[in-house]
Formats: C-alpha cells, structure tokens, sequence
C-alpha cells in the first residue's frame, strides 16, 4: 500500500502517538488504534507494518463497515464452493492473504457477535476454518484493528466481546483530534497548500491571509486532517491570483445559494442546523467569540462584528464595494468598520 499522505505535525500529543507506534512495531502482538475520522489510523496501522519484521510480507486492509453482516465472515475466513447461495468456487479470506503479514481491520466495532467469536480463536490459535469447511488452516498474521467507537463501553453493554477486546489490547494507541494538537493547524494547512499550488503550477506560494490562518485556528475540525486537507486544497484552487496571500476558505463545501428547497417536515431541523453552520459557508464556532472569556456584552458584540466583516473582505477579496453590498452596508459604514476593527493593515 502505497500512501501520498505523511506523518506532518509537531504537537507533543501527536509525536507521542507516533512514538507510541514506532515501538510497539517490532511486536508481533495486535495493536488496537483508537480515533476520531479522519485523524491518520490508517496511517498508523502502515508505520506498525512497515517498521516491523513483517514489512516484506501483506499489508491486508479490511473495512469492517464496508460490508453487510451476512457477508463479513466469509471475507474475512474464506468460504468453500457451495457453503451458501452465490459461493460457486472455494475462496480464500483475508486472514489467508494476510499471511506472514498484517491484516488491518478498520471500524472493528461494526463486527458481529459471530464474526467477533471467529475472530477470538483466530487471534488465540492461530487458526481460521472457511464457512462450509470443517478443517482448520494455520495462518500467521499480525493484527492491527481501529476504531472511533468506546469499545470499552461497549463491552459492558454486552454489544463487543470483552474476551476479544482484551486480546487485542496489547497496545492501545488513541489518536490525538487535530483541534487539540497545537500549531498543527498551520504546519498542515502550509503543506497542503504547497503541494496543490504545485499541482496547479503556480509560481511561489502565497500562503494564507492572516484572517483565514484564525478562521482555521478557531474552527473545531470534526473531520480532522481529512477535513483539513479538502478545505485547504479547495481554498487553494478557487484562488486564482498566487501574487496575494489567499483570502478567503469555505469550510461547507456545500453552502450555496441555490440549495434545493428543504422539504416542509424537515424545516425545524434544518433551523437548528442553520444555527450551527452560518450561511457564510464558516462554523458558528469559527465566527463566535468564547463569550465566557470576555468581559462584556459590548466587546463580545464587537468582537463578532469583526470576524464577520473580516471574513466578507476576504471572501471579496478585500473589494469594499462587494462586500458592503454583501453585508448590507453602504460603503462608508464598512469603510467604518474597517477603521473602527483595525483592518487597515490587513487591507494592505
């Protein structure tokens, strides 16, 4: 498996994870890698093969989601020819293919009960038996499994078996989200920038204006450094001007205008998403201050005004005229904003 995508931060709880991983790659035991989407699990499960004894042999990846309950079993173990309805030829599973390899199991929470209990003797015995086959098969393989689900949770609900989850806990590595890795934020956005300027030949890399390096500070990422990486790269191509720092991101790739008309039972549902997600195409947690860190309505209100007005200028790309009409504002009330905000120099 080949990747474009690299190992880019410098936050100490993303270097720790890392670290963490770059250690226990030598061990032939599973590994469990626990995260939110889009924070690199994949990733780590190609550092804990690469780095270890194994890195010669299969990397196996099996999306554990991907697929329906009836059939996840005869993926993953294999079946003979006429174990069930469709199973005209003997097919090997991906336990069989990852050999002398990894097997990577992502989005483990989504196994059933059954898989889960094939799953445990395989990780215990080292055996796998295909469905409609009584005979067992010795497999050597190295098992690393993630998840974004609380398995532990889930165990005591009696929804994931406690016995497997103990199997496969040897090493547990919890991947940190984006928004609590510090200074992060900009080392991504820098090099994901570049790597599409380049694509798109341009000449010198402009970087971010300074309003939309805070937009993306401020911004709480759910998607991670996914997310991240479309924001930035869409940011990039849309800007067609590499002589100016780029002025303007869209975090809602589906924000529009021209949106098609909610349906009347779904309105009270689309108003409270309203609320969180502005027209603007930017998270209500981008444009709002922390009102509990301020000292007063007035500079929590202030605050707000400027991040708006900041954001429209950038979106026009600091045309005046274009963003006062897009505000609702004549062009001496935004020239007073302007003033009023210090954005003169940003203007600049």
């Amino acid at each position: 498996m080949e990747r474009e995508s690299q190992f880019i931060g410098q936050s100490g709880a993303f270097l720790d994870a890392v670290e963490r991983a770059s250690r226990a790659a030598p061990m032939s035991r599973p590994v469990l890698v626990i995260g939110e989407r889009g924070t690199g699990k994949e990733l780590i499960a190609e550092r804990l093969h690469r780095l270890s004894n194994r890195w010669g042999e299969p990397l196996v990846i099996m999306n554990c989601a991907a697929l329906p309950e009836t059939l996840i079993e005869a993926e993953l173990f294999g079946h003979e020819a006429g174990a069930f309805t469709g199973a005209t030829k003997a097919r090997a599973g991906r336990f069989e293919e990852a050999d002398k390899g990894t097997l990577f199991l992502d989005e483990l929470g989504n196994l059933s009960m059954a898989a889960q209990e094939r799953l445990l003797r395989a990780v215990e015995y080292g055996e796998v038996t295909r469905i409609g086959s009584s005979r067992p098969i010795r497999v050597d393989v190295r098992i690393v499994a993630a998840t974004n689900d609380d398995l532990v949770a889930m165990a005591d609900r009696g929804e994931f078996r406690a016995d497997l989850l103990d199997r496969l806990s040897f090493e547990v590595i919890t991947l940190p989200p984006l928004r609590v890795r510090d200074g992060d934020i900009d080392v991504l956005s820098d090099y994901f920038g570049r790597r599409m300027a380049a694509e798109l030949h341009w000449e010198a890399w402009p970087g971010f204006a300074e309003h939309v390096r805070r937009q993306l500070d401020d911004y709480g990422w759910p998607g991670n450094v996914r997310e991240l990486r479309n924001v930035v790269e869409r940011a990039v191509y849309r800007w067609d001007n590499w002589e100016e720092p780029i002025a303007h991101v869209q975090f809602d790739p589906f924000d529009s205008p021209w949106k098609p008309m909610i349906p009347a039972h779904r309105k009270a549902e689309a108003a409270a998403a309203s609320s969180a997600n502005p027209a603007d195409g930017t998270s209500a947690l981008a444009l709002a201050p922390e009102y509990d860190a301020v000292d007063d309505l007035r500079s929590a209100v202030d605050e707000h005004e400027r991040r708006i007005v900041e954001h429209a200028l950038g979106k026009h790309r600091w045309n005046q005229r274009q963003t006062a009409k897009a505000l609702g504002l004549t062009y001496d009330q935004l020239r007073h904003c302007i003033k009023k905000h210090g954005l003169l120099q940003e203007e600049d």
